[in-house]
């Protein structure tokens, strides 16, 4: 699943970096958490984040707000995660589109199609799974946390903590770009174990 609004990149160089609200230039970053659910209710981690994507489709900031906070209240249920960022200076501004954009068709190029089930679709509760939800930002400032998420639970929720805070600063004004994957989509796909770790070996189990 992918989302995405128009970048609004601040493209005047300045001869000195200056410090913007989140800190200077602008960083592109990525962090991805594996869960265990046992249904894909309405109320399960699917569901919510399902919500979340018809409703905020033109807005990415409170999109990717709302997914850091749906994975932090089922931390209960964490599998695996990882984390990593690049810096750029806002003169750099061009650079940091294209990594966002590489980093965005590496993770498009691991799904077949894009899904999203309608509100009113049959509700299919479905059985166990494993699900890997990635979230790709590119936000203005260099205050944004995005190291240490897989290597230990505190190290996960700091991270996410950070992203969702960061993501609703001033209305989500300083995140220029952000899309959110999940899989699986459909609700009567399941993801084994053995599938996660083929497909997201960066991931480091918590």
């Amino acid at each position: 699943m992918c989302h995405r609004l128009p970048l609004k990149l601040n493209m005047f160089g300045k001869l000195f970096e200056e410090s913007g609200s989140l800190g200077k230039g602008i960083t592109v970053g990525k962090v991805q958490v594996a869960l265990s659910t046992m249904d894909r209710s309405s109320s399960s981690i699917f569901g919510m984040i399902e919500k979340s994507a018809r409703e905020n489709s033109n807005n990415v900031g409170k999109l990717s707000n709302d997914v850091c906070l749906a994975v932090l209240r089922r931390r209960d249920d964490w599998v695996a995660a990882c984390s990593d960022s690049k810096w750029f200076s806002q003169n750099d501004a061009g650079q940091a589109e294209r990594y966002f954009s590489d980093w965005s068709n590496r993770e498009a190029s691991k799904f077949e199609k894009e899904y999203i089930p309608g509100e009113d679709s049959v509700e299919v509760p479905g059985g166990p799974s494993n699900i890997v939800i990635s979230l790709i930002l590119e936000i203005r400032g260099d205050s944004t946390e995005f190291e240490g998420a897989g290597f230990s639970v505190t190290g996960t929720e700091k991270v996410l903590s950070s992203i969702a805070a960061d993501c609703s600063f001033d209305d989500s004004a300083e995140v220029n770009a952000a899309e959110i994957f999940w899989t699986p989509s459909e609700r009567d796909e399941v993801m084994t174990t053995r599938d996660m770790i083929y497909d997201f070996p960066e991931l480091i189990t918590l």
